[in-house]
């Protein structure tokens, strides 16, 4: 695959943007809880003399961390969730330990939600500004049915 030449065709969605207070406090609490998944900051975007966003991803920036425009406070939708594709349950665990490490708060603690589907193993958190997040992973050993 080339990240490249086949865009438009390996993912559905360009990115997601989720409205922070603090840029500093982001740069700690997503450096953190993204690293075991592979994650890095990837791009930042200056105006005004002042750091304003900040880009993660793997290939390219898929997650944006914002200062709301015109000074407003960030408010976290009810129905917001950003999910993050995890390399393996190890990985979902460390993201769930470096959240809480980071100042996040737990909304569901690691492990398999066979609600969901038999192999689908996930942990939920909210991040310093109530933004959701989750890291999940899918266990096809356990007959998940999902890709």
């Amino acid at each position: 695959m080339d990240a490249f030449a086949d865009q438009g065709k390996v993912r559905a969605i360009y990115h997601v943007s989720v409205g922070v207070r603090d840029i500093e406090r982001a740069r700690r609490f997503y450096g953190a809880v993204l690293a075991p998944l592979g994650y890095a900051l990837l791009h930042e975007v200056t105006e005004a003399g002042r750091i304003t966003s900040l880009g993660w991803g793997l290939n390219f920036p898929e997650l944006w961390t914002n200062l709301p425009l015109a000074g407003a406070a960030p408010h976290p939708g009810s129905g917001i969730h950003v999910a993050f594709h995890a390399p393996s349950a190890r990985a979902v665990d460390e993201f769930y330990r470096a959240a809480l490490s980071a100042g996040g708060a737990d909304n569901g603690p690691p492990g398999y939600r066979t609600s969901y589907d038999p192999g689908y193993y996930g942990a939920f958190v909210l991040d310093p500004d109530r933004n959701k997040l989750e890291a999940m992973w899918f266990d096809h050993r356990r007959g998940g049915s999902t890709s």
